[in-house]
């Protein structure tokens, strides 16, 4: 059987930053070629990066990303890389002359694209285009209808992108009855946990379907507020994983493939095929690489490593040189910044104690620790001066003077983020955030959110899973032990406890689970073993609170359904689910 050494460039690009992307493209091709790879692919919308959302409807932008096209074509062939094939996404335009339904004239295509010798050879246009969960590409995109398969080095190989996989029929079952002895898929998948492993159970289906070995590569880093986590997979026809790469790391996945020869006439018409010819000799023998599969992380560890990892990029895209963060010696903050430490080095990392009148001496010592264990920049800054002139001023009582307290932290952070240039997190946790449980314009100002899709219960997880990968490396754990056995306090007022106006987290993260990622009704959680009085009440608290969501930051999507991207419901709202 012929032989094809394929690379899977699993890589971090950068929406808008189409020269960057090019440049990442050019290095990876030669790490690929130095490896004697034959086939590169690299991700969906590449030299654009992904997703583009309202930037695709830009002229000028679809311009630039044929522009660049081209540009490297002719590049690659410039740094001795013309013999090797270059699978690349980018943004395209429909060829359409005229526009008719549903196909407008010049509309964008989410497309690939096959380079080799200096020319793009071949131009495939995404089939299915996603319009749920975080996809919106029906608004931008137009649906392509061909399928391309090109010879290379005597095997025909066939491309798809992403949703074209996750669909029955079209390029899967086009790929079998065009006879194609490799399917390479490139993907923009993001990050979400209990999985369970979907992605590699629907490779495999496919594959078997398409009667050929597949080759999987996926986007890795950060970009707002998805998470792709590469995870880059190669299975034969029968299903038995070839390949896999690391979760989380950029890298190339190189395999070499025994693949059926290609026995179609390329030059014969066949309707909805594009066909070219690379190369059709197939080459002599060589000697195999051994390519084995990485190691799949624990949940724990996948969810912080996908929330590391979407901190670092949308802080270093976005060309912020540092974070500040309040550190209250709570659990939320003391996570956050192991986070932000791990995601930048402790150098880059700005706590700040705001002590008030109520603040408890653990809280204190607590938060010290955690900037010793860390290393992080530490200062303390009390707040009970500057919260007297507005007590004086406005005669507040109660609650008011509790949020108080937290908008005049929130402002010490803002007003060091604006001397010294840091990007301030914000430590809310998704049970909080769903239940409203949080100041607006206090705790809640911030430029980002690490842990906004991390509900409470899970956040104790991850810091007891992060102390606990510290111990076995032989390093200090970074939390307090204090922090994690606590009860949580906001402590805005003497001895407060979350149990005193929340349930506790144990029983109110599972009716969350139910009401946010499932969207089930108030009568089917009930029926789930909850208390009805409980329910109820839970579900007003979180329907009242979708203003407060609509105005905290972005943060890493880690779930099914996270608030923003996934779940959009309107502010102005009388439906209420009743038990």
């Amino acid at each position: 059987m012929p032989q094809l050494r394929l690379a899977l460039a699993q890589v971090n690009s950068t929406v808008g930053d189409i020269d960057g992307n090019v440049e990442l493209v050019r290095r990876w091709t030669r790490h690929a070629s130095e490896q004697g790879a034959h086939l590169v692919a690299f991700p969906e919308m590449m030299l654009t990066g992904y997703p583009v959302e309202d930037l695709a409807l830009r002229a000028s932008f679809v311009a630039a990303s044929r522009d660049a096209l081209g540009r490297l074509a002719t590049e690659l062939a410039a740094d001795g890389l013309g013999e090797t094939a270059v699978v690349v996404g980018y943004l395209d335009r429909s060829p359409v002359a005229q526009p008719r339904l549903g196909r407008p004239a010049g509309a964008p295509h989410n497309a690939a694209a096959l380079l080799q010798g200096g020319r793009v050879l071949a131009r495939y246009a995404k089939h299915h285009l996603p319009n749920y969960g975080v996809f919106d590409e029906f608004r931008y995109f137009v649906p392509g209808d061909r399928l391309v398969v090109a010879r290379v080095h005597g095997v025909d190989v066939a491309l798809a992108i992403c949703e074209d996989l996750w669909q029955d029929g079209g390029p899967v079952a086009a790929t079998r009855d065009a006879g194609a002895g490799l399917l390479v898929v490139i993907n923009g998948s993001p990050y979400e946990r209990d999985k369970d492993d979907v992605r590699l159970d629907l490779v495999r289906r496919r594959a078997s379907q398409a009667e050929a070995t597949l080759a999987y590569v996926n986007l890795v880093g950060g970009q707002d507020e998805l998470v792709f986590d590469g995870d880059s997979i190669v299975v034969d026809a029968s299903g038995k994983v070839l390949a896999r790469a690391p979760q989380f790391e950029q890298g190339c996945l190189v395999v070499d493939l025994n693949l059926p020869p290609a026995t179609v006439d390329p030059t014969e018409l066949v309707p909805g095929v594009d066909r070219v010819v690379v190369s059709a000799a197939e080459l002599p023998a060589y000697p195999p690489i051994v390519t084995g599969q990485a190691p799949r992380l624990s949940e724990p560890a996948e969810v912080y490593a996908a929330i590391v990892t979407g901190v670092r990029d949308y802080v270093t895209k976005n060309g912020f040189a540092s974070v500040i963060l309040g550190l209250s010696g709570g659990i939320d903050s003391a996570l956050t910044a192991a986070i932000a430490c791990d995601a930048l080095s402790p150098a880059r990392v700005h706590g700040v104690s705001m002590p008030s009148d109520y603040s408890s001496e653990h809280s204190r010592t607590d938060a010290a620790d955690l900037a010793e264990r860390t290393g992080l920049n530490y200062r303390v800054v009390p707040i009970a001066e500057l919260v007297k002139p507005f007590m004086a001023a406005l005669d507040l009582h109660g609650l008011a003077e509790e949020n108080l307290q937290s908008r005049v932290r929130g402002l010490v952070l803002m007003a060091l983020s604006n001397a010294e240039g840091h990007l301030v997190l914000t430590t809310g946790n998704k049970s909080e955030l769903s239940v409203g449980y949080s100041t607006l314009y206090g705790d809640s100002a911030g430029g980002f959110a690490p842990l906004k899709d991390v509900p409470k219960t899970l956040v104790w997880e991850l810091a007891r899973w992060r102390n606990e990968a510290a111990a076995r490396s032989g390093a200090r754990p970074p939390i307090p032990p204090s922090s994690i056995t606590k009860p949580p306090s906001a402590e805005l007022r003497p001895g407060q406890l979350d149990t005193d106006s929340l349930p506790d987290y144990a029983e109110l993260d599972p009716i969350l689970d139910h009401y946010v990622e499932d969207d089930r009704g108030a009568s089917e959680i009930v029926a789930a073993g909850h208390d009805p009085a409980l329910v109820e009440r839970v579900l007003r608290l979180t329907d009242a609170a979708e203003y407060k969501r609509r105005q905290y930051p972005p943060g890493p999507k880690i779930s099914l359904k996270a608030f923003g991207r996934d779940r959009r419901l309107p502010v102005t709202n009388r439906w209420r689910e009743h038990g």
